[in-house]
């Protein structure tokens, strides 16, 4: 709605272009793209259409699956780095299809045993020296 007040207030001559935009929080520039768009297209075309493309990048999703599926069902153990490069290396997987590794991890939902972290120090650093 605040985009249709401004382009009502610059259309009676009560704004001008600059206020309009300032009102917006967007450039000048960026205000006449809008109103050509919504001139022509009305509300719809001020949708981000960015928001709504899927990426040419992303992972096919039977390979994704099956990667998932190969992970599972013995390679549990592994972190999901090492076990991807063995993936690309000896299964033949895809290396250049970004996300694949993302995606396996996101898919087997990764909540394995942590490292323990020592807080112990060495007997020699403790020991006092005199």
């Amino acid at each position: 709605m605040r985009f249709e007040e401004a382009y009502t207030g610059w259309q009676e001559g009560r704004l001008t272009q600059a206020e309009a935009a300032r009102l917006l929080g967007v450039c000048e520039r960026t205000l006449r793209r809008q109103i050509g768009r919504y001139e022509t297209d009305g509300m719809d075309g001020l949708i981000d259409k960015r928001l709504t493309q899927l990426s040419h990048k992303r992972a096919p999703v039977d390979e994704v699956m099956g990667l998932a599926d190969l992970y599972r069902s013995g390679y549990s153990s592994w972190n999901v780095q090492h076990f991807h490069t063995w993936y690309i290396r000896d299964h033949g997987g895809h290396a250049a299809i970004p996300g694949s590794r993302t995606s396996c991890s996101k898919r087997v939902r990764l909540s394995g045993p942590k490292r323990a972290v020592s807080t112990a120090r060495s007997a020699t650093a403790n020991r006092c020296r005199g």
